[in-house]
């Protein structure tokens, strides 16, 4: 875990808020595994829930399934629901939400070396291909092919690459 650990915090570069989040998300997110660990680490996700979601105004459960490199841009007003399943080397910015569309919904699964602007919203039962882009102010409610950039609302592919 701590091998893992260096190496995400040394691939966000100065990211220092990205930074104070990964550490803070991976070390609660390793007391989230079961009720036993949960107990163990109550302190230490209380912490997270103070710190993280109150103070930072990044609203991300430890019990979300974040891939390695994950990376937040200023995070301020960023949510994510816990059933989302993010891949490796996404980059999220502020005031974006990542969810599902009504309470017992389905959440969307990103693929890897996902890039999602800043206010942009990305919720349903939908699938995020890898190499996508998410254009600022995107509002995306259907499935993003790999290899793409998405713009508008609701977001349409605007160029493949």
């Amino acid at each position: 875990m701590i091998t893992n650990l260096r190496s995400e915090i040394k691939a966000l570069n100065g990211n220092t808020k990205g930074i104070l989040f990964l550490y803070s998300f991976r070390f609660s997110a390793y007391f989230s595994r079961n009720k036993i660990m949960r107990i163990i680490g109550f302190p230490i996700r209380l912490f997270y829930t103070f710190f993280v979601q109150w103070m930072m105004g990044i609203d991300i459960y430890d019990t979300t399934q974040i891939g390695r490199g994950f990376n937040v841009y200023h995070g301020q007003g960023l949510i994510i629901s816990s059933s989302v399943i993010i891949g490796e080397n996404v980059i999220v910015r502020q005031n974006t939400t990542i969810g599902n569309a009504n309470k017992n919904g389905k959440c969307p699964v990103i693929g890897n070396n996902v890039e999602i602007g800043a206010n942009s919203v990305v919720i349903g039962d939908i699938a995020i291909g890898d190499n996508s882009i998410i254009a600022a102010g995107s509002v995306v409610i259907k499935d993003v092919p790999k290899n793409c950039i998405v713009a508008g609302n609701p977001a349409k592919i605007v160029k493949y690459f």
